[in-house]
Parts: structure tokens; sequence; C-alpha cells
């Protein structure tokens, strides 16, 4: 298979940044696309809504079904999960890209925060997938994608912002757990993270970080078009990096995906 023409995508937190980027890349193969978040009006701070990523998802040429939906609540995600199989007939591919992010100390982390990061992050990973999970047996190239960086116990990551470290290894642990659980069952269940920092509107609203020192959101999306249209049985426990898959791919200049092609790249966290 080597395009997603057709098949249905229930993408999480797409309304904005690598989200909206993997559907818009899916929109362009023809796909259909369930844009699950919460944005439901737009944010002074952040900009981007459901309704204005499934205008541009229409205009790439994808069909595309928003759904205002807060993964935290297990009757929201159940209620867009039948909306999507209502209107879509199915499900092919989950992709857990919705995440919060909290980069500070223990001292310095509310317990809201804390809270938000694991109900978002771990939970909420685990939810959208258990969900899904009956739809994509039925699917016939079946994918679940989660934004999570390989599993890592090395000290230098958990000590800055070990709330932060905890939710994003939980969506980590929980691909790992699926993976050998569905895997055998047909499910290609893998992660996806970054080499380099990726400029999105979120990381701008981190102190210190220039996205200049980044790649835009594309470089995911070519990337994670490149493992959902890979044949899912016996693909199943990967964790990946963006680069290393298209170059796989045959992609050898990746200048294209620069902010700044001057700027040094900054490594994205988690990665040596």
């Amino acid at each position: 298979m080597t395009t997603l023409h057709g098949k249905t995508l229930f993408i999480t937190g797409a309304s904005r940044g690598i989200g909206l980027a993997i559907a818009l890349r899916a929109a362009r193969d023809g796909a259909n696309v369930v844009i699950a978040a919460k944005s439901d009006v737009p944010n002074p701070k952040l900009p981007g809504t459901i309704h204005t990523a499934a205008a541009a998802v229409e205009a790439a040429g994808g069909k595309a079904l928003a759904i205002k939906c807060d993964i935290r609540e297990e009757d929201e995600v159940r209620a867009a999960v039948d909306q999507a199989v209502q209107r879509f007939g199915g499900i092919d591919i989950l992709v857990n890209n919705a995440s919060a992010i909290w980069l500070r100390g223990t001292l310095d982390t509310p317990m809201k925060r804390f809270d938000l990061m694991q109900q978002v992050n771990a939970r909420g990973t685990f939810l959208c997938s258990q969900l899904c999970l009956p739809h994509l047996f039925q699917a016939e190239n079946p994918h679940i994608l989660t934004l999570a960086p390989p599993p890592t116990l090395d000290p230098k990551w958990w000590a800055p912002h070990t709330g932060y470290t905890l939710a994003k290894m939980g969506m980590s642990f929980v691909t790992l757990g699926l993976a050998a659980e569905f895997g055998p069952r047909g499910v290609a269940v893998n992660a996806l993270w970054p080499r380099t920092l990726i400029a999105t509107d979120a990381l701008n609203m981190i102190p210190g970080i220039r996205a200049d020192n980044g790649r835009k959101p594309e470089i995911m999306a070519d990337a994670a078009q490149a493992l959902l249209t890979r044949r899912a049985s016996g693909f199943a426990g990967q964790f990946l990096i963006d680069e290393d898959v298209l170059r796989e791919s045959g992609v050898s200049d990746f200048s294209q995906y620069a902010v700044d092609p001057g700027a040094a790249l900054m490594p994205d966290l988690f990665l040596e």
C-alpha cells in the first residue's frame, strides 16, 4: 500500500502542530480524517481549531470530521469513536498525538499540571487505543501510531522534569504493552519521535526555546505517512525516529524541513 486513499484516520490533538500536519499529509492522499481535539473556539495564544483544521483537510483533498473531544473524558472519546465509525464506516488508523507538556522541576510543578499530563498523555493514549481497537480489528491494515520517545531510564531525562518525563514515558510504555498484546493480532502498534525540535505553536510557549533551531512539522507528517502505509502484519513495538524513517524511504536532503537552514538544529528531548 503506497497511499492512504480511502483510509480513515482518528487523530487526537489534530487542530494544530504535528497532528494537523499528519492530517494534511493524509488528506493529500484522499484519506478520511477525524480531528478529535479540545480546540472548538480560537485561543489567542494558540491558533487553530478543529474547524479550521477540518477546512484545511477538505482543501487538501481529504474528507474531514471535526469533533470536540477531551481525551481525558471516557464518554467523550467513546462518542467521538462512534461518530467516526458512523460517518466513515470504520477506523483504519489511530494517531495518538495529543500531549500536555510542563518542563519544570518537582517544586515548580503544580499538581493540577502533573495530573493533566498523566491524564492526557499516558491515560489518553490508553483510552483512545482501547476504544478504537474493536474497529481496528475490522480494518484491512490497522495501525496505532503514538508520538512518544524511545523508553529511557537515564536519570538525566528524569531529573529536570520528572512529571513530564513520567507522562511521556507513560505513552512509550503503553505502546510497548499494546504492541506485545495486539501485534500478534495483526495491529501495527508503534511510536514515532522527532530527531530535532519541531517548530510548533506549543514550542513557542516554552521560554528559551527558539523555533529557528527546529524543523517544520511536515517532517513528522512525511515520516508518519511512510509508516502508516506499511503492511501492519508483523510490524509492531518499534520506536522510530522521523529522520531514520525518511532515510529508509530514500530521503537524503533534509534542508526542506528546516525552519532556518542556517541555524543549528537542536535535538529533541530524550535523544542522545
